[in-house]
């Protein structure tokens, strides 16, 4: 797929002529090389607020991922192209398609010259960031695209032929998504994207970091919003998640030795009061999707399952996906003191010393109180704060960082008495 869609690039390149660009007001669809179906729409607005109205987004794809006061911006009338690449997986049912691979691109009219490009947070569809992630940079007005990773929901592992598939296709399909959207972009202004950048968040922020790691001379930078850790010999998912599973039971009946465990295991001080919503709603689930993923023929409880002494077989699977810090393009890192799914310490700690190590150009923001899903500073607006409005924050620092001029250095953010965390994040 990739040589021919580079080929449909560089021939693109020699047809488009001077004044062939569509005027800034006009509604146009370009073709999206690649693509087995699209369908355009033009409309007044791209951002959730029209999206929703017109039913051009899927809010159960986006549902707890922002706090209710992130802020909205205003209307950006554009054309929004929904669409799918080639695949055999059915899992994403959206649009009716039962087609997996599906992708979003939205094409505003009053266009900055830059693209952003993201993959879905966990197992979650293309329109999983619209309103963490694109609204924002579609009032800056950026094209956006967004692909569902070739495959969702909690059956994701089915996709694929051996372990650790359905992961590694999230790479190529983000891949293939950049170069179509680049080409599609090119169409409809009469030139290539100025500037190109990946962000997402959880597994999506894990692919920004894959991506320029591994395809860097696609992007200019990225901004990573607390991207799962994938290394063979640990910490990953496998390092951390059995421990909680095993031990939360005996924790929550008052067991002191069950508490230092989790607290062992990477868990944060202090993050107790989440454990229990993470206990019903991700642990046990997370641990037992991956692990089918990675490793289907483990037949014991996940509660008691040892990655350590699991068969090289298994551990060769895991190191297919797993990331390094070698950077090719700069990058910035949020997370959570306070995330209890994905502890701090067992991942982004970890991926800022291997990308320092690797001499990478990186920033990495510690967000005191921050935690993994935004909806929950709802709940608890005493003790947790949003990461959104520090996302909004990095990727503006990312711009002017590729404009020379540097963002602050790494550091812990506090969490500032005073300020509306809901709309403000100084880095």
């Amino acid at each position: 797929m990739l040589p021919k869609l580079a080929l449909a690039g560089a021939l693109l390149a020699t047809v488009l002529l001077p004044g062939t660009a569509a005027a800034a007001g006009d509604c146009v669809a370009p073709h999206v090389p690649g693509a087995a179906k699209q369908v355009s729409a033009c409309l007044a607005d791209l951002t959730t607020t029209g999206t929703v109205a017109t039913g051009h987004t899927v809010p159960a794809d986006w549902a707890g991922l922002t706090s209710a006061g992130l802020p909205r911006p205003g209307a950006v009338p554009g054309t929004q192209i929904d669409g799918y690449f080639p695949d055999s997986s059915t899992t994403n049912k959206n649009h009716g398609w039962q087609h997996d691979s599906q992708f979003v691109l939205r094409l505003p009219q009053h266009w900055n010259g830059g693209l952003v490009v993201a993959g879905s947070p966990g197992n979650r569809a293309q329109y999983a960031n619209d309103r963490a992630i694109a609204d924002h940079v579609l009032a800056a007005g950026y094209a956006y695209a967004a692909t569902d990773k070739g495959n969702t929901g909690v059956d994701f592992f089915t996709d694929g032929k051996r372990p650790g598939d359905a992961v590694a296709e999230w790479h190529h399909r983000v891949t293939q998504l950049t170069v179509a959207a680049k080409l599609a972009v090119a169409q409809r202004y009469g030139k290539f994207p100025q500037r190109t950048l990946m962000a997402g968040i959880s597994n999506g922020g894990y692919l920004v970091r894959w991506q320029l790691e591994n395809r860097a001379w696609l992007y200019d930078g990225g901004v990573d919003w607390e991207g799962t850790l994938w290394t063979e010999d640990g910490p990953n998912l496998f390092t951390f998640l059995p421990v909680v599973v095993r031990n939360y039971p005996a924790y929550s009946a008052g067991s002191e030795a069950a508490h230092q465990a989790i607290l062992d295991a990477g868990f944060a001080p202090g993050s107790e009061f989440l454990w229990p919503y993470h206990d019903q709603v991700y642990w046990g689930l997370t641990q037992r999707i991956y692990r089918t993923e990675f490793d289907p023929d483990y037949a014991g409880s996940d509660a008691g399952y040892d990655y350590a002494s699991r068969p090289q077989r298994v551990h060769r699977a895991v190191e297919r996906v797993s990331l390094t810090g070698r950077l090719g393009k700069p990058l910035i890192t949020l997370h959570g003191t306070l995330d209890a799914l994905l502890p701090i310490s067992r991942d982004s700690d970890v991926y800022a010393d291997a990308a320092k190590k690797n001499n990478a150009p990186h920033r990495y923001y510690r967000i005191a109180d921050g935690t993994h899903a935004d909806a929950l500073y709802d709940v608890y607006p005493d003790r947790l704060r949003p990461i959104g409005p520090c996302f909004l924050s990095a990727f503006e620092a990312m711009g002017d960082w590729l404009d020379g001029h540097r963002p602050p250095p790494s550091r812990t953010v506090p969490r500032t008495p005073g300020v509306d965390l809901a709309t403000t994040c100084e880095l």
